[in-house]
């Protein structure tokens, strides 16, 4: 549910990260703020609820400004995996308008997966949202775990559905701007045939795109 004021030329958007308890969505939010540089970044917020978090920060808190004027900002939040915290997780899908599931990779996971897959496309109903049309990828973390779901298993099942698919180890950093850069390559597909980014606002994908990932990747420069 783009969040768009046409008067005040404004445009927020918000990804979600969701995903099982302890498959490592705090993690990939914390290094993804970590990697950003400084003026790119709003402060971490934490909101703590029991044997979980949710967190969220401003991606982008001075917007981008797209040639015609039309300022962008990017909110990003995780939701807290425990079953008992359903209701928080449909309140921050609320207006999402993109979403990274964070699979946890070990073999013993492989039902909290599929369970945390299903309250996904059920909240995602809930909330008025259809998990076909929210442009969405798929991480299976813990790649650097051993007793893990094979590579090549994990494409079997998942490429037919046509959802992108990366493979990480978060707490190392590893596959955490990967899959970011894959959600936003998605959500700016979806903002474009709506609203014309690209011919109205003078602002192409691959500008949009590297706006946001090398605000990640040249922390440091």
């Amino acid at each position: 549910m783009i969040e768009f004021n046409e008067k005040e030329r404004r445009m927020v958007l918000k990804l979600v990260y969701y995903g099982p308890a302890m498959s490592g969505k705090t993690t990939n939010l914390l290094q993804l703020h970590e990697l950003l540089k400084h003026e790119g970044r709003g402060d971490l917020m934490v909101l703590d609820t029991t044997d979980d978090r949710t967190i969220y920060f401003d991606l982008l808190p001075f917007f981008i400004v797209a040639p015609s004027g039309l300022k962008i900002k990017v909110k990003v939040y995780t939701v807290p995996g425990q079953v008992r915290h359903d209701a928080t997780r449909k309140a921050v899908l609320q207006r999402a308008d993109g979403v990274a599931f964070i699979a946890d990779s070990q073999l013993s996971q492989s039902t909290n997966n599929l369970a945390s897959f299903e309250s996904l496309e059920n909240n995602l109903a809930l909330v008025g949202l259809d998990v076909d049309s929210v442009p969405l990828v798929i991480q299976f973390n813990k790649r650097d775990l051993s007793a893990i779901v094979a590579e090549e298993d994990i494409l079997h099942t998942w490429e037919p559905t046509g959802i992108p698919v990366t493979m990480a180890a978060a707490i190392k950093g590893s596959g955490v701007v990967e899959t970011f850069s894959l959600l936003v390559e998605r959500l700016y597909d979806r903002i474009d045939d709506r609203y014309r980014i690209a011919s109205d606002h003078g602002l192409n994908k691959r500008a949009f795109v590297n706006r946001m990932v090398n605000v990640a990747e040249q922390e440091g420069d």
